[in-house]
């Protein structure tokens, strides 16, 4: 059996980024460099099918998410497109963002086809796949002979293309674009893919009049992952001539500063802007672009350095309203946009495959496990806009069939694929990046690993080995930055005398033999992580987690959503109490609660406030930056 090949990568990748360079032109040796397909990746994701997640946390949340997909009308889902096809409807619509009234409607169709293909992948679950089929089916009939497809007229694109108001056609074009893609990439849908070659034929014709300049000023409108979609087709189908479409979207306004090492992110739009430095790292990977390289790994380093919380999320008011470093003031009701957490690590493990580098897959943990895990309510799959920040709100979850945001439909996204980053592999072996209990089978080793765990609730896992024939391979396991104490691994039921050392990958190269197994415990303590800026204003951690104070049940859902609004609270914040510390030692006044796993309490204070992990918090209100005086 081969090892996986650069083109295997290419072809089956359904989670790429885009462009960037600053030449007016794809040069003709970049162009033979991205048909060589001669990039070197460190390591290379497992496909979604190849891991399976095992009782836990994460298993239950994709349960719930799959409920609430398939809970959804089809047809309801259709009648924007079908109305605008000039075919019949009878079907009531779906409002909020997918009202017929609302100028992104349909951009949740696409975050659909996505999710049903991550979810059929994940959980090799026909029934999914036959939902998202019918709706490529559906989709296909609503296509008109130019291969235009939208769930809103060509009118809005003649106002783009003539500079009036228009809220974000191109966003919704690529969200339907890049469903169809992953219809295609993980659902082996070909329909999907002529769906999506003609739409892109129709985008370039609607772009070839289009001058320089007034392309600079198009791509002032938020568009979404347009050019990630076009070099994911263009590595998917072989045709190179899509590098130069996707090059017209990319926005030197942003991404040229950022090629030069300047953050002049100041006042701008989180969102928009992070798929186009996913598309920056996309014309990387394809056609070696070094500038766009430098971008990606300045842009990764100045946002999780200096621009975001202790959650791992990033942005206030859906912006970067401050230099980096100043983050104290942003604490607000509407922190942490949903999707920038969902972009943010799409753009992490996309980077985590050209190095292995395990700070990347360090902060993937703290974003995951505290940035998107809780972002969907347990009880009906209801997902979130924003994770406010500010003491004495709440998680506000949308109201059924009237939200469907942005974040609804990246949120359908990402709790349909929590395998895709648990796992990754070189021609050595296995790096296994996260604690999540799961199997992944490795086909070119002839291996399959299961990692038995109820992390972070213990502080160990167990990963077995399975294989029909002794086999020689390397097991390289991450040791979190937040280890403390008697960190250990035991081969075997014996001690291994290894090096574990905090922000690196252990590894064990050994020739193994079926059933055996590792057993590796990482000891979780408090800590304090302070705002850069305010000092007085600290987070506590545990481990990976970070902890919320519990503040009372008076909260409410969503209600309707206005077309072109976010949800809005219904009720100011309480306070939170002030923290009298004795010293700046975290444990002067917070304390675990004895027989109570993952359970703390403040100590000493006026009145005493229960802690427990944030992303386990639900309906009830809640403070994460605590003021602390200190002394």
């Amino acid at each position: 059996m081969s090892s996986p090949s650069r083109r295997d990568f290419v072809t089956t990748s359904a989670s790429a980024l885009a462009a960037l360079s600053l030449l007016p032109a794809l040069p003709a040796d970049v162009a033979a460099h991205a048909r060589r397909g001669d990039l070197q990746f460190r390591v290379r994701p497992f496909d979604l099918k190849d891991v399976r997640l095992l009782p836990g946390v994460f298993r239950e949340d994709v349960e719930v998410n799959r409920r609430f997909m398939m809970g959804l009308d089809p047809d309801r889902l259709m009648h924007s497109f079908r109305i605008t096809a000039g075919l019949p409807s009878t079907a009531e619509p779906y409002y909020g963002w997918e009202a017929p009234n609302n100028e992104l409607r349909g951009h949740f169709v696409g975050h659909y086809l996505s999710g049903c293909a991550l979810m059929a992948a994940q959980l090799d679950d026909p029934a999914v796949k036959a939902r998202g089929d019918l709706m490529v089916a559906e989709l296909a009939r609503c296509q008109s002979p130019s291969g235009y497809l939208s769930a809103f007229p060509e009118e809005l694109f003649d106002r783009l293309k003539a500079h009036r108001p228009v809220w974000a056609p191109f966003y919704t074009l690529h969200k339907i674009m890049a469903g169809m893609l992953d219809s295609y990439s993980l659902s082996a849908n070909t329909q999907a893919l002529d769906v999506v070659k003609r739409m892109t034929e129709w985008v370039r014709h609607w772009a070839a009049p289009v001058d320089d300049t007034q392309m600079a000023r198009v791509l002032n409108v938020e568009f979404g992952g347009m050019s990630e979609v076009l070099y994911n087709l263009a590595a998917v189908t072989h045709d190179f001539s899509l590098l130069d479409l996707a090059h017209r979207f990319d926005h030197e306004r942003i991404l040229g500063p950022l090629a030069q090492g300047r953050d002049e992110l100041k006042g701008v739009h989180a969102n928009t802007t992070i798929p186009k430095i996913i598309g920056a790292a996309r014309r990387y990977e394809i056609t070696g672009d070094q500038t766009a390289h430098d971008t990606v790994d300045y842009f990764w380093r100045e946002v999780t350095q200096r621009r975001s919380f202790v959650t791992g999320g990033t942005s206030s008011g859906e912006n970067w309203p401050t230099e980096p470093g100043k983050l104290a003031s942003q604490l607000a009701s509407d922190t942490e946009e949903s999707c920038v957490t969902y972009n943010m690590l799409k753009l992490t493990r996309q980077m985590f495959t050209w190095t292995a580098d395990p700070r990347l897959a360090d902060y993937y943990e703290r974003a995951l496990f505290n940035g998107m895990l809780g972002t969907q309510h347990p009880a009906d799959g209801e997902k979130i806009y924003y994770t406010p920040l500010a003491s004495g709100y709440w998680r506000m979850f949308g109201t059924p069939e009237h939200g469907f945001w942005c974040c609804h439909g990246s949120g359908v996204e990402s709790h349909s694929k929590f395998g895709d980053s648990i796992y990754f592999h070189d021609d050595d072996g296995i790096f296994v990046n996260q604690f999540i209990a799961s199997s992944v089978s490795y086909p070119y080793k002839d291996v399959r690993l299961t990692q038995e765990t109820s992390f972070p609730r213990e502080d160990r896992t167990r990963i077995t080995v399975h294989t029909m024939a002794p086999t020689a391979m390397s097991l390289r396991i991450r040791v979190p930055y937040w280890v403390t104490g008697n960190a250990s691994l035991h081969l075997n039921g014996r001690a291994m005398s290894v090096r574990l050392k905090p922000g690196s990958f252990v590894a064990i190269a050994r020739t193994w033999n079926n059933g055996d197994r590792v057993d590796f415990t990482m000891p979780m303590s408090l800590r304090i992580e302070p705002m850069p800026d305010d000092p007085t204003l600290q987070a506590v951690m545990y481990g990976p987690l970070v902890l919320a104070g519990k503040l009372g049940h008076e909260v409410t859902r969503a209600g309707p959503t206005p077309p072109r609004m976010s949800p809005d609270f219904t009720a100011p914040p309480v306070a939170a109490p002030v923290i009298t510390a004795p010293s700046a030692d975290v444990a002067s006044w917070v304390r675990s609660v004895p027989g109570k796993p993952l359970e703390f309490t403040t100590v000493g204070q006026q009145t005493n406030v229960a802690l427990v992990p944030f992303n386990g918090l639900f309906d009830e209100r809640y403070v994460v930056y605590w003021k602390v005086a200190t002394g």
